[in-house]
């Protein structure tokens, strides 16, 4: 609209589009003059003195306190951003307000995601995180293939019981072949754990592992851009 000439007015209320011959009448109305250039409407807060309305809409901060929340919040380059918007998520179910939930171990979120574009420089593809519903301390492991999940699950679960005390009583995951097999099947019901399976396409239902899984990968990538390491790392 701008590029064919014509005035866009932005309110609270409403978007107009104005022809190019509509001029301001009075100069003193206008509050702050946005230059665009390269398609951005670029805001220099250098520049900027707060006057009238102008006062809330703006927030001065060091170049070290910007680079703190920079780093806090995870800001990647506009290359992965885009790839980012891609992607949309489903609103998450209600949160249950009490957790029935009082002693570690009892219940176990799992999830398998891979395989991933790079591999580690172990060569790993996948990645399975573990997570304790009571204390959210959560376990990753890294795998070259889905065939390895059984194994790690089996060593990790009989070592954990040993360690902490406590029987693992609830394994929730999802319908993946990793987690529903004979192996497993055999594994369950020799230790009588429960297994509950979320229900096709339905990722909220087993949402603290996708949760982890997703903050984990963030996480990740946060760390790799900040270090300005090559994506092989």
């Amino acid at each position: 609209m701008c590029d064919k000439k014509n005035n866009v007015l932005f309110t609270d209320t409403e978007c107009l589009v104005l022809s190019s011959n509509i001029k301001l009448l009075d100069e003193s109305q206008v509050l702050l003059r946005v230059p665009r250039k390269d398609n951005i409407y670029s805001v220099d807060l250098k520049s900027i003195v707060p006057t009238g309305g102008l006062t809330c809409l703006f927030a001065k901060a060091t170049i070290d306190e910007s680079n703190l929340w920079h780093r806090r919040l995870g800001h990647i380059n506009f290359k992965n951003i885009n790839k980012l918007k891609g992607k949309q998520h489903k609103a998450s179910y209600k949160t249950k307000l009490v957790n029935s939930i009082n002693k570690p171990l009892h219940m176990l979120h799992m999830d398998l995601f891979g395989p991933t574009n790079v591999k580690s420089l172990m060569k790993k593809s996948y990645c399975l995180v573990v997570t304790d519903d009571f204390s959210r301390f959560s376990w990753v492991f890294f795998l070259a293939t889905k065939d390895e999940t059984s194994g790690i699950l089996k060593t990790f679960i009989t070592g954990i019981e040993n360690q902490l005390d406590h029987k693992v009583k609830v394994m929730r995951c999802d319908n993946g072949t990793e987690f529903k097999n004979s192996v497993m099947n055999q594994f369950c019901d020799i230790k009588g754990i429960k297994r509950e399976f979320s229900i096709a396409r339905t990722p909220q239902q087993n949402s603290v592992a996708e949760r982890k899984n997703r903050t984990r990968i963030e996480t990740a990538r946060t760390m790799l851009i900040d270090s300005k390491l090559p994506t092989t790392f």
